[in-house]
């Protein structure tokens, strides 16, 4: 068994594969798996990581894996997930990078903690701009309950980062059925992922190593795209309401789970002009009518907490929704 399976999903990232690559040479081991899957690029990346395979086999264990049809960043997670071998697992994006010798520090990091997955910071780069974002955990390097970092619920906490290439994760998570995505989501599919992983596992820690470099503005990145496929993120939160009000602690957890439900569909409300117009129609209509399916008496203290200026957007969504409905 390798010690850690590391697994990264390519789609159309030509111009920074190699980054990636090479930042996998950096930290090879010969106890270390990598497992490349490309999603069906048409841009020359499949070629890149063909030669990239054979040279990295050289100094550690890798499979190129490829899907005959682009079928999204969380299948191509889950294709690596299906081969993994490794004791521990970590997942990188395509066009992001590690430091040199970042994933052994890693690996001695959790196997001195003993918990199920260790959360880390991460450098966010745009452009030749570097920004440092931690994991909102105040407490570092010790054993913690998961179940205890999704609250407060009226500010940022754990599963709110949703960086899930920031962190490593014991194999028995893979086991018990807490890692792999629902490939149906197209977008926002770590969230579910993230409460699910809170609510189940049994411990996690946060380490302050930091090695991770994420890449904002990658054009095939869906985050930057305003299409139907951003809309992914209301049935993703349906599922967190919809798991979370099963939860034995469903009277604690569900105000979490529809004020960052409500606070998401704020964003986007706000970014109205970056829909395609059809699209942007779409999202009113569909955001309204998640408010309604919401609990409502959640979501009344939600609204009644949050700040004046997204409260009263989502009210007046809200008494549209209604008012349509009573018309219908």
């Amino acid at each position: 068994m390798p010690k850690l399976s590391v697994i990264v999903p390519f789609h159309n990232v030509r111009p920074h594969a190699p980054d990636t690559l090479r930042s996998l040479r950096l930290n090879a081991r010969p106890d270390f798996e990598f497992l490349l899957v490309d999603d069906h690029s048409q841009d020359g990346t499949q070629h890149i990581l063909e030669r990239a395979a054979g040279e990295l086999s050289a100094v550690a264990q890798v499979r190129h894996l490829r899907h005959d049809g682009n079928r999204g960043v969380s299948a191509a997670r889950n294709t690596g997930l299906d081969a993994a071998r490794g004791e521990y697992l970590v997942f990188l994006d395509g066009g992001d990078w590690l430091a040199p010798g970042h994933l052994s520090r890693l690996v001695a990091v959790a196997e001195e903690l003993g918990c199920d997955f260790v959360r880390t910071d991460q450098i966010q780069v745009t452009d030749r701009a570097r920004t440092v974002r931690r994991v909102p955990v105040g407490l570092r390097g010790e054993v913690l309950n998961p179940r205890e970092a999704i609250l407060p619920a009226d500010r940022t906490t754990s599963v709110d980062y949703v960086s899930v290439w920031a962190g490593v994760y014991h194999r028995r998570l893979l086991e018990r059925g807490l890692l792999h995505f629902d490939a149906s989501l197209r977008t926002a599919e770590d969230r579910p992922w993230t409460w699910r992983l809170h609510r189940e596992a049994e411990s996690f820690a946060v380490t302050d190593l930091l090695g991770v470099f994420y890449r904002r503005g990658v054009a095939s990145s869906l985050t930057r795209i305003g299409d139907a496929r951003q809309l992914d993120f209301l049935r993703a939160f349906d599922r967190i309401v919809e798991e979370t009000s099963a939860d034995r602690d469903a009277a604690l957890l569900l105000p979490k789970a529809v004020r960052t439900y409500c606070a998401i569909i704020a964003h986007h409300l706000a970014e109205w002009d970056k829909f395609e117009p059809a699209v942007a129609r779409k999202l009113r209509t569909m955001s309204a009518a998640a408010l309604r399916r919401m609990p409502q008496d959640v979501l009344d203290d939600v609204l009644d907490t949050m700040d004046l200026n997204r409260s009263a957007r989502l009210r007046r969504l809200r008494r549209r929704a209604g008012a349509g409905r009573d018309a219908a």
